[in-house]
């Protein structure tokens, strides 16, 4: 999930930014919370696949190159995960994560 749209904020800031994986994962626990058990499935599937062979998150993600980007690994990052985690499991259908 982006912070806002690179392309139509002047943030002062050369180039493009990867997806925020905070953001990613509490959409996660937003869409658990709400109800829409399958969407935080699929999207927790999604985020679950990339990360890094160590099993660790960097701050943003960039889907194009496949690449994580900023600060690695980001505590913020793994926070989420746990987060969206917990909250999902006990939505009803949920796999088992361990």
């Amino acid at each position: 999930m982006l912070r806002y749209r690179t392309g139509e904020t002047d943030d002062g800031m050369s180039g493009t930014e990867g997806s925020f994986l905070i953001c990613s994962f509490w959409l996660v626990s937003a869409l658990a919370i709400v109800g829409e058990v399958q969407r935080a499935r699929d999207l927790m599937e999604r985020l679950l696949r990339i990360a890094s062979p160590l099993g660790l998150y960097a701050e943003e993600f960039d889907v194009a190159t496949a690449r994580h980007l900023g600060n690695f690994p980001q505590a913020s990052s793994h926070l989420a995960l746990i987060e969206a985690a917990g909250r999902s499991s006990s939505s009803s259908g949920w796999r088992n994560w361990a």
